[in-house]
């Protein structure tokens, strides 16, 4: 007769009730008894999956708007997310995935309008400590990378992260001789560095110089091919938003700016290459280049000429093509009567495409 009757299912407040309490379990270390524990925790991953499905809904039914209400109510109300966070490297590769998606969808239920996912957590900034410090630990830093970037959807924990110690360590973090960990790391710093316009503009603003003197000598500089075409494409991201304007002008006003994006036009990789061409532009463009970059650019006029003629992409692209001949028309038609003739070396050809 037990096989006839199916189990009552559970409402979406008793499955955050239930889970968080063997989160509370999962996190305690005095259980001795494997099989008991190896219940708890086959419990805990059913019932992760339960409110993945209620929030993404099933192949049978869409997610209800009230059970996701209710469901993210509850799981805010107390430190769920916390716990959650905790037990994550405790959990096996699904039930880790299954928690990805619950936290990530839940950063975008609204109840009552607002999402109490963006107030919890500015409440609670230290989880975001705990999951960027999660790059240091191999076994969970692709869960908790991909936890943070969905948390970072909110401006004021973005901001949070910015203003924090942390992101000095990124330069760390995406250079981890793991792939896959540096290939996060890099998807959470480019995250932290477009997604919001007018904090990122602020946050590099304040943070030019150390920020840019670290992005160019441990990034641009960096003997990784990945790190470097990942850091000149990102540059050229930051430069060429509207927002970042004022960053833009200081950067392109430096001379040792420019010579670093020559020597990256020199790489012999042509994605490198392509992507070094996009900030370069950028420096022949401006219209109030200081003397010396005007200088070096006159004394290396006939080697970059002669590189730009031959420089090209394997497919068509008009845009490309026309900023090619603006960035070969300017060089072609400065005027070295307007620069210092003090900074008109050849630069003994150290910098200069050849």
């Amino acid at each position: 007769m037990k096989g006839l009757f199916k189990p009552k299912p559970k409402t979406p407040v008793e499955l955050v009730k239930l889970t968080r309490e063997l989160l509370l379990y999962a996190n305690r270390t005095a259980e001795t008894r494997e099989k008991k524990r190896e219940e708890k925790m086959s419990e805990l991953s059913k019932l992760l999956l339960e409110m993945r499905t209620v929030l993404f809904g099933s192949d049978q039914s869409e997610p209800n708007a009230d059970a996701c209400e209710q469901l993210t109510r509850e799981f805010f109300k107390e430190d769920t997310l916390r716990l959650l966070i905790a037990s994550l490297p405790k959990l096996a590769m699904g039930p880790r995935r299954d928690a990805t998606h619950v936290v990530a969808n839940l950063q975008r239920q609204r109840v009552d309008i607002k999402l109490i996912a963006c107030t919890y957590l500015e409440a609670n900034f230290d989880i975001m400590d705990t999951l960027i410090l999660g790059y240091e630990d191999g076994d969970v830093a692709l869960t908790y990378g991909a936890i943070a970037r969905e948390c970072i959807r909110h401006q004021s924990v973005a901001r949070y992260v910015l203003e924090s110690e942390h992101m000095k360590k990124f330069f760390s973090f995406l250079q981890i001789p793991n792939f896959d960990i540096a290939s996060d790391a890099q998807a959470t710093f480019k995250e932290l560095l477009t997604r919001h316009k007018s904090t990122v503009a602020e946050f590099l603003s304040k943070n030019y110089d150390w920020f840019f003197q670290e992005y160019n000598s441990q990034l641009l500089e960096s003997s990784s091919y990945i790190t470097k075409r990942h850091a000149v494409k990102l540059l050229g991201d930051i430069l060429l938003d509207r927002s970042n304007s004022a960053v833009m002008v200081k950067y392109v006003s430096s001379l040792d700016n420019m010579r670093i994006l020559m020597n990256l036009l020199r790489d012999s990789n042509k994605n490198i290459q392509f992507e070094s061409f996009h900030v370069f532009k950028l420096f022949v463009a401006n219209q109030n280049k200081p003397p010396e970059i005007i200088s070096v650019l006159i004394a290396n006029r006939s080697k970059l000429l002669r590189f730009f003629s031959d420089f090209n992409i394997d497919k068509v692209n008009e845009q490309f093509e026309a900023d090619k001949s603006l960035v070969i028309r300017e060089i072609a038609t400065l005027d070295l009567n307007e620069t210092p003739s003090t900074y008109g070396d050849d630069d003994d050809g150290e910098t200069s495409p050849s």
